[in-house]
């Protein structure tokens, strides 16, 4: 049986996603993540690791599929990452209803409501990392 140390239950290894999330068909949009049951304003329902890459290993995965699906990192924002759990499934949203937020020391993202979610209503971010910038993103979007 392996068991944690105790250095590894510190505030910067913690990692979880909300159960009660679920991902699903989201309408003109692939996949999303969907509030299983009735949230709070101001509740964390994501904390996961992210794999960052350097600027020329951005520079390669930006040529992939994978480019619609990574995060501009660091302070210069010159780096990208690949987030884990669920957080290249929640979708665009120029009003989102969740704001993210990068802690690039923990190399970690968590995802709070800004607002109360009811059940079955689908999670969004703001892809310029304001929950209600309106800036133009790299794509047509709502």
């Amino acid at each position: 049986m392996y068991t944690l140390k105790p250095s590894y239950l510190h505030a910067q290894s913690f990692h979880m996603i909300l159960p009660i999330l679920i991902v699903a068909p989201s309408e003109k949009r692939g996949r999303g993540v969907f509030a299983g049951e009735n949230i709070s304003a101001k509740t964390i329902i994501e904390i996961s690791p992210v794999l960052v890459l350097s600027e020329k290993d951005r520079i390669q995965v930006e040529k992939t599929r994978l480019f619609d699906y990574i995060f501009e990192w660091g302070k210069t924002r010159k780096k990208a990452c690949i987030a884990l759990g669920y957080l290249s499934l929640y979708n665009h949203a120029y009003d989102a209803n969740c704001d993210y937020e990068m802690d690039f020391d923990a190399e970690l993202m968590t995802i709070t409501t800004v607002r109360a979610i009811k059940k079955g209503e689908e999670l969004f971010i703001n892809y310029n990392a304001i929950a209600n910038d309106a800036t133009p993103i790299w794509f047509q979007a709502k």
